[in-house]
């Protein structure tokens, strides 16, 4: 399994980068990851990441775009929410790139089924 290293500690991600262990997240590996991702990192976007880190606690899931985009404007403001904006701060994707700095395993889909594996 992959590793990244952070601070001399070793972490397992997946063949794509994602922490394979959502309870070993930090902000030194959010930063890492962020760096990977070539993302300067500003308030807005750890507003995000720490939103996402809340969501997945309560809710057990990674969220798709769809259920970002509904629950930020519910929670933190309908502006925040909006695509455009989440875009904006994550353009590889907030659901992706978001959920991969914040410690969240990948949300997949199968195609053929177009199910959430």
């Amino acid at each position: 399994m992959p590793t990244i290293d952070v601070n001399g500690k070793t972490y397992e991600t997946d063949k794509e980068g994602y922490l394979v262990s959502f309870d070993e997240w930090n902000l030194d590996i959010a930063k890492f990851i962020a760096q990977t991702e070539e993302l300067e990192m500003t308030d807005n976007h750890w507003e995000i990441i720490l939103f996402l880190r809340a969501y997945y606690k309560h809710h057990k899931s990674t969220p798709n775009i769809r259920e970002l985009t509904q629950a930020v404007s519910e929670e933190v403001s309908e502006e925040k929410g909006k695509s455009p904006y989440l875009y904006d701060l994550f353009p590889s994707g907030p659901a992706e790139q978001g959920c991969k700095i914040a410690g969240l395993p990948k949300l997949y889909v199968d195609p053929n089924e177009h199910t959430v594996i």
